[in-house]
């Protein structure tokens, strides 16, 4: 195994470029698999823990930008963060332990193109951009467009994730629920954010698919404001916008009745055609 530790962006860059390499930031998912995944020791590995110019948050006059080495716990300590972009916390607080949210990244969560990830839900019901960097320049990628399949995402073998960049909007409703087997340090059986603003609704669902996804029709049936009488109303959209599995955690119908009872329950004294 190899590891290489370089001090600046553009020293990163360069050695992206020159070989195969596996950014590595938190290593939080790396570590969990190390013992049996015999792979992971032959590669090479860039470490950007030492590289400051990933390190920051920024806030602008039309959006919140967080470096690629944004923490969680960097997010849960915030406390504007809190106030303006409360789902990041909520999300943040329910990854892991406290060590991994001192460890874990943002960029990382995405990155790692787990479907059960429980940031990238909330990122992208925020709307928010990836900025991948290079030594060609910045590339900026909507994160709803970003997973092209299960592990498969817009990341070429030379950049890395520089950046994320959330637009500042005024929200009336901002909601992230968690389904694991417990409260804390569980695998998400099924997750949802939702957010409502001038840009409507954003219905975003993880461990429902190869990838995590936003929802069209169900936020099509949001938008329009279709009368719904019950959580069995809404399963034709899920259907529709998910393709839930059989898998070790829970079963697809679990899956589908749990999502939907928990949209149905949770907009039920939100949106007025909700009986």
């Amino acid at each position: 195994m190899r590891v290489l530790m370089p001090d600046t962006l553009e020293e990163a860059y360069g050695m992206l470029a020159a070989e195969p390499l596996t950014p590595v930031a938190g290593g939080t998912d790396l570590l969990a698999h190390w013992p049996g995944n015999h792979d992971a020791r032959k590669r090479a590995y860039l470490d950007l823990s030492g590289v400051s110019g990933l390190r920051f948050m920024h806030w602008g006059d039309e959006a919140l930008t967080l470096g690629g080495l944004t923490t969680y716990s960097d997010v849960i300590w915030d406390s504007r963060v809190v106030e303006e972009f409360p789902l990041l916390a909520d999300a943040g607080g329910q990854v892991g332990s406290i060590q991994i949210q001192a460890r874990g990244t943002w960029a990382g969560n995405i990155a790692n193109g787990s479907p059960a990830a429980d940031g990238v839900p909330v990122l992208m019901a925020y709307d928010a951009v990836v900025v991948l960097g290079s030594e060609e320049g910045d590339q900026e990628v909507l994160l709803a467009d970003f997973y092209l399949g299960y592990k498969k995402m817009r990341l070429r073998a030379h950049q890395l994730i520089r950046a994320i960049r959330l637009p500042r909007r005024e929200y009336d409703f901002q909601r992230f629920v968690k389904v694991g087997a417990r409260n804390a340090q569980a695998i998400t059986k099924i997750g949802v954010a939702l957010t409502r603003s001038e840009e409507r609704w954003r219905v975003v669902v993880n461990s429902m698919a190869p990838t995590v996804r936003r929802c069209p029709a169900l936020e099509a049936m949001l938008d329009e404001d279709r009368p719904v009488s019950g959580p069995e109303d809404l399963l034709t959209a899920i259907r529709e916008d998910l393709a839930p599995i059989d898998d070790i955690r829970s079963t697809a119908a679990y899956r589908e009745k749990t999502l939907a009872r928990v949209l149905y329950f949770d907009l039920k004294g939100v949106c007025p055609s909700f009986a």
